[in-house]
């Protein structure tokens, strides 16, 4: 049976912090749990999405005391997303129209889950590398 939304393919329950937490935090969340993007909310409401790859170019790369950043001056707030009950087409079309890797999964306004390139390969493209990669266990 092929799967056709993007529940079937979405990481659910995914982390997320609220936008005052500072990026220090946010990137040993990222490394303790073997995750590359964090969402941010408040009041379980999306506000945005902060990468690793953020973190070092909003943060980072500015110099300065980044124990004194919090994730809101990193994250990413021009947000596409897509819905769990969106075809996975859809999510597919909206990655490469804005040139984005993951999408927020929000239901009623609240994150729910957050699709990849990498869920979608694994799915739609199993013979490509990226699907390999993406299916991989990552190294501790």
């Amino acid at each position: 049976m092929a799967v056709n939304k993007v529940r079937e393919v979405m990481t659910a329950a995914p982390v997320a912090v609220g936008p005052g937490t500072p990026v220090v935090e946010v990137a040993r969340l990222m490394r303790d749990q073997g995750i590359g993007v964090v969402l941010v909310a408040e009041d379980e409401t999306l506000r945005g999405l902060v990468t690793d790859r953020d973190l070092v170019v909003r943060v980072v790369c500015e110099g300065g005391n980044i124990e004194d950043r919090t994730v809101a001056d990193a994250c990413s707030e021009d947000l596409v997303g897509v819905a769990p009950d969106d075809d996975i087409d859809r999510a597919v079309a909206l990655m490469r129209e804005h040139a984005v890797r993951r999408l927020p999964v929000v239901e009623d306004g609240r994150p729910v889950g957050i699709v990849s390139l990498g869920d979608l390969a694994v799915e739609r493209d199993t013979d490509s590398a990226l699907a390999d990669i993406s299916a991989t266990e990552p190294n501790e």
